[in-house]
């Protein structure tokens, strides 16, 4: 089967993963068969539907008409013929017990057509048992979502052991169809990729606390402000479901061994029903008490290494058993968890030699089997880490950007944090300012286009982690600073700017947007500089900048409502140069990036210089302007423009 072929996607299970799957895959143009076992599950999964896609309408994602047209291709279903007789694909959503998915599936072959492939969405359970149940394991493999599948970009893709490369195949174009990012786990293990590396760690925070080695409050704030994840462990916990984090454990535990026994802590907070969010209290109180509140400050070294140890571990086990290489890891885990880093560059950073020793230590210590270094891990640290560290000296390495040559004399940066919104560090300022340097050496580049990737946002502004881990006053000046010189930098280039912004433009990536010469927006985009809702004000130069490109009273609006604008109201306030369609808007800034590029260099340098000194003081700017005039006149490229003008031609700058 190709996947051109499929049509029909049939979705078993109307929970909250069923119905999210179900309205994805509606979305993309596929005809839905959405089945639960009661009349009113379906219907409550149908409604849940009808309700997503109506906000996603009314905040302008999506088109009434695209959403009216996604639930039409959507019927709900209780018989289980009639729900797969025609299906392409079954996608199963029900109950993560072996016992339920394997009677679904038991009920599934006698009716499904016998090219259909199976797929099921279970976090955890083996793939290849669930398949002997069917007559066609070769056509079965995992295909796990995250939650809630509309918004979350992952999609693990199992193999078990009977099935075909061709099926992995073309369930993966399925999920690239759904626009999701498909990363393959090669082999059946508990866990797979995402849970494997973030279930150990959780239970590893409980261990601490139940031996007395660390409090809550040290690991949380360890791993959101040290480590910089976006939950602390006990907070994700309480998030994804204690109960579910427990019976995941459970079965790596019964699967793979002692290394993964469920920590005292765990099996508490589980005996006494406290799951989390969902029920009210967790490791956190939420409804008598005030959730999660970390303290900034209260993280130790010792319990760094340790977690990033156990983490290590798992990509070690990973990587040696052949599920999955160590940059599939990373980007499974940061799109799955929303990591700013993947484990495996996390644990390069932190020195596997550092983390192998502290597990040794670990384990002669206590004698736990979790502490035992796989050979994954021990054989990389000797390599020198997960990454080939034989990289070129001279070579300028990106990992929160992408620096791009897409030809007629264009340099493009890609903000490439799509998992995070592509919000602004401190490691991403550094790789812009490097970009820019690189691109003013660089004699064949004359434009910098900067966009955001994926369709969700330019960029969401600052990285909230960044900004609560400077939370010290000295640290926090000093990281305004970093920004105000990176964007500085951008600004004052010598080369013409323009920001092709697609999606949210929110706070600091409004500010970064400021520092272009020219702005083209998509009609779905959004703008505004929220930083006073949190108690702030915008501190990468923001509050300088946008009242000289659209007014001293604009600019305060804008700032001081801290609300969100659409991009037409900002054409209108004359900050976007020019609304374009959705689906027009990267070939229109490569475009209007190009067209700049094809101007006189020198003059241009020389425009740019004049126009910003101007800012500041407008006698200094007039002469500048007098200077470059007298300049220019002599010029190669001026012969060259008169020429081209008079011969009704299009002029060629050398930039002489």
């Amino acid at each position: 089967m190709d996947v051109d072929d499929i049509e029909t996607v049939a979705v078993l299970g109307a929970g909250n993963m069923g119905h999210g799957i179900a309205e994805v895959a509606a979305l993309s143009g596929y005809t839905v068969a959405l089945r639960d076992i009661k009349e009113e599950f379906v219907q409550n999964g149908y409604e849940q539907i009808e309700w997503s896609l109506g906000k996603l309408a009314e905040n302008d994602r999506i088109s009434e008409e695209e959403s009216d047209a996604a639930l039409d291709r959507i019927t709900p279903l209780v018989d289980v013929e009639e729900a797969v007789a025609d299906a392409d694909v079954v996608i199963e959503a029900v109950p993560e017990q072996m016992e339920i998915k394997q009677d679904v599936y038991g009920e599934v072959e006698e009716y499904a057509p016998e090219e259909a492939i199976f797929a099921t969405n279970t976090s955890s359970l083996s793939i290849t048992d669930l398949s002997e149940v069917t007559e066609r394991p070769e056509q079965f493999c995992g295909m796990h979502f995250f939650n809630p599948p509309v918004r979350m970009q992952l999609v693990e893709v199992i193999s078990g052991e009977h099935t075909d490369t061709e099926t992995l195949s073309v369930v993966e174009e399925l999920a690239e169809s759904f626009d999701k990012t498909p990363v393959r786990v090669r082999k059946d293990t508990p866990g797979f990729i995402v849970n494997r590396i973030l279930v150990p760690l959780m239970n590893e925070a409980c261990w601490m606390v139940s031996e007395d080695v660390a409090t809550k409050a040290e690991i949380d704030s360890t791993v959101k402000f040290d480590i910089g994840l976006p939950m602390g462990a006990f907070e994700l916990g309480d998030q994804v479901g204690n109960d579910v984090t427990y019976h995941v454990l459970e079965y790596m535990h019964d699967v793979l061994g002692d290394a993964y026994e469920p920590a005292p802590l765990l099996e508490t907070v589980v005996e006494e029903e406290r799951y989390g969010k969902k029920s009210g209290v967790g490791f956190y109180e939420y409804e008598d008490g005030d959730g999660a509140q970390i303290p900034t400050d209260a993280g130790r070294e010792a319990i760094e290494h340790r977690l990033l140890a156990v983490m290590a571990n798992e990509v070690g086990n990973l990587v040696g058993d052949d599920v999955a290489p160590a940059e599939d890891i990373d980007e499974a885990v940061m799109l799955g968890a929303g990591y700013p880093e993947g484990p495996a560059k996390l644990a390069d950073d932190a020195g596997l030699d550092t983390l192998v020793d502290t597990l040794d230590e670990l384990h002669e210590e206590t004698g736990a089997d979790r502490y035992g270094v796989s050979d994954g891990l021990r054989t990389h640290a000797d390599e020198g880490g997960f990454y080939d560290q034989e990289e070129d000296d001279d070579a300028v390495s990106y990992e929160m950007i992408r620096v791009e040559y897409p030809g007629e004399m264009v340099g493009h940066v890609v903000l490439d944090r799509p998992h995070r919104m592509n919000t602004v560090n401190i490691e991403l300022l550094e790789e812009l300012e490097q970009a820019v340097e690189t691109f003013e050496a660089d004699d064949d580049v004359r434009a910098i286009l900067i966009t955001g990737e994926g369709d969700k946002a330019f960029s969401a502004g600052a990285d909230v982690q960044s900004m609560a881990a400077s939370a010290e006053p000295l640290q926090a000046i000093e990281l305004s600073r970093t920004g105000q010189q990176a964007f500085g930098k951008l600004q004052s280039s010598s080369l013409p700017v323009v920001a092709g912004i697609d999606g949210y433009c929110l706070g600091g990536g409004m500010e970064m947007s400021m520092c272009a010469d020219m702005r083209v927006a998509s009609e779905r985009s959004e703008f505004g500089q929220p930083e006073l809702d949190l108690g702030l004000l915008p501190g990468w130069g923001g509050t300088q900048r946008l009242q000289h490109i659209v007014g001293e009273g604009r600019a305060k609006e804008i700032i001081l409502t801290a609300e969100q604008y659409e991009a037409e109201t900002m054409e209108g306030y004359g900050f976007v140069n020019e609304v374009v369609p959705n689906e027009d808007l990267e070939d229109r800034a490569f475009e209007l990036a190009a067209d700049l590029a094809a101007g006189p260099p020198v003059a241009t340098r020389f425009t740019k210089k004049a126009m910003l000194r101007g800012w500041e003081d407008t006698d200094a700017g007039l002469e500048i302007e007098a200077q470059a005039f007298g300049h220019l006149i002599g010029t190669d490229d001026l012969m060259e423009g008169i020429t081209a003008f008079m011969g009704d031609g299009e002029p060629e700058f050398e930039g002489k």
